[in-house]
C-alpha cells in the first residue's frame, strides 16, 4: 500500500514538474518570438532642418513635452532605468551621435520615435511610440535635429535583460513592454500642427506629452499598466476628477511647482520637472482640451 502511494505522489510530481517545465517554455518561447520579429513598417521620410529655430525647437518638445530624460539620462547618453532582481535589466540607449542611433538614417530615427521600430526592423521594448506616433513629421524633425546637433557621448552600456517573472507579466499581457505589438502602424501622423493655446493643440500635447499614456486614452485615471504594485494610480483628469474643480492658475502651479490647490505635493510619478518648462500657451491649451474631455468615473482610464 505505501509503495502504490509513494508511485502515486511521484506521477503527481512528475505530471506538476512537466506542466511547469512546459509553461517556462511557452513562456520563453512566447517572448523570444515577440523580441525577434520584424515589423514591415516604411521609414518614411521627414523634413529635417539644423537651423537655430528648428533646433531649439527640438529641444524643447524633448525636454518638456516629450520628456526624454526621464528614461535616457540627462544628457541623453542613455542609462539603466530599471534594475530589478525578479523582472531584470532594462536600458534606454545612448541617443547622442556616439550612440547606435548615429547610424540611423533620419527616416529611420522618425520610425523608431513613432513607432518604435530599431533599424533592423524589431521592436524597441520600453519606448512609449504609443504617445509619440502623433508626432507631426515637422515636430519629430525638429527632435532628431536637436538630438543630432548634441555632443557625442561614448558611454558602455550594458544589454537590456529580462528575467522570468518579466516574461511572464509580459506574455500574460499584464506588462506592455513593446509599443510596437499593439500600435497602429499605419495611422498617418500630420504634417505640421498650429501652435496656438486651443483645445485641439492641447489634445496634440497630451498625447505626444504622454498624459494618454499614464491617465488613460480617457484620462480618467486607475492603475498605470505595468507599473510597481507600491506605485499611486493616476489621477483622473476629467471634469468628473479633483482637476475639474481647478482654476487655470491652479492647473498651472501644479505643473510649474508640483503642488496641488491646497498646498500638497503631487506624487513624485508626475514628471513636473518636465512639464515646468511648457510655455504658458502649451499649458492653457492643454487647460482647454481638459475642459472638451467627457466626465469619466475614476479608474476607467
Amino acid at each position: 500500500m505505501k509503495n502504490r502511494w509513494l508511485r502515486r505522489l511521484a506521477y503527481a510530481l512528475g505530471g506538476l514538474l512537466t506542466v511547469v517545465a512546459a509553461l517556462v517554455v511557452a513562456i520563453y518561447g512566447v517572448t523570444w518570438a515577440r523580441t525577434g520579429r520584424t515589423f514591415q513598417v516604411a521609414a518614411t521620410p521627414v523634413p529635417v532642418a539644423h537651423d537655430s529655430a528648428t533646433r531649439a525647437r527640438g529641444e524643447h518638445l524633448v525636454t518638456a513635452i516629450g520628456k526624454c530624460a526621464e528614461c535616457h539620462g540627462s544628457d541623453y547618453a542613455g542609462k539603466v532605468f530599471v534594475d530589478d532582481p525578479a523582472l531584470g535589466r532594462v536600458v534606454a540607449r545612448n541617443l547622442t551621435p556616439g550612440g547606435d542611433v548615429a547610424r540611423y538614417s533620419d527616416a529611420e530615427f522618425a520610425r523608431a520615435i513613432r513607432h518604435g521600430v530599431r533599424k533592423n526592423g524589431q521592436g524597441l521594448l520600453i519606448m512609449p511610440s504609443s504617445d509619440y506616433a502623433s508626432f507631426s513629421d515637422e515636430d519629430v524633425g525638429a527632435v532628431i535635429a536637436y538630438l543630432r546637433s548634441l555632443p557625442p557621448v561614448a558611454k558602455p552600456l550594458p544589454a537590456t535583460e529580462l528575467h522570468f517573472l518579466a516574461r511572464a507579466l509580459w506574455a500574460s499581457g499584464q506588462l506592455p513592454l513593446m509599443d510596437a505589438l499593439r500600435m497602429d502602424h499605419a495611422k498617418r501622423a500630420p504634417e505640421r500642427v498650429a501652435v496656438a493655446p486651443t483645445a485641439e493643440y492641447g489634445h496634440y500635447l497630451a498625447d505626444v506629452g504622454g498624459c494618454t499614456g499614464c491617465h488613460g486614452p480617457g484620462l480618467s485615471g486607475g492603475k498605470i499598466p505595468g507599473t510597481p504594485p507600491d506605485w499611486r494610480p493616476a489621477a483622473n483628469l476629467t471634469p468628473a476628477g479633483n482637476l475639474g474643480k481647478w482654476t487655470y492658475d491652479d492647473f498651472t502651479r501644479a505643473l510649474r511647482t508640483g503642488r496641488r490647490p491646497d498646498g500638497s505635493p503631487i506624487d513624485s510619478i508626475m514628471p513636473w520637472k518636465a512639464t515646468a518648462k511648457m510655455t504658458d500657451d502649451e499649458i492653457q491649451a492643454v487647460y482647454a482640451f481638459l475642459k472638451t474631455v467627457p466626465a469619466k468615473p475614476f479608474g476607467n482610464r
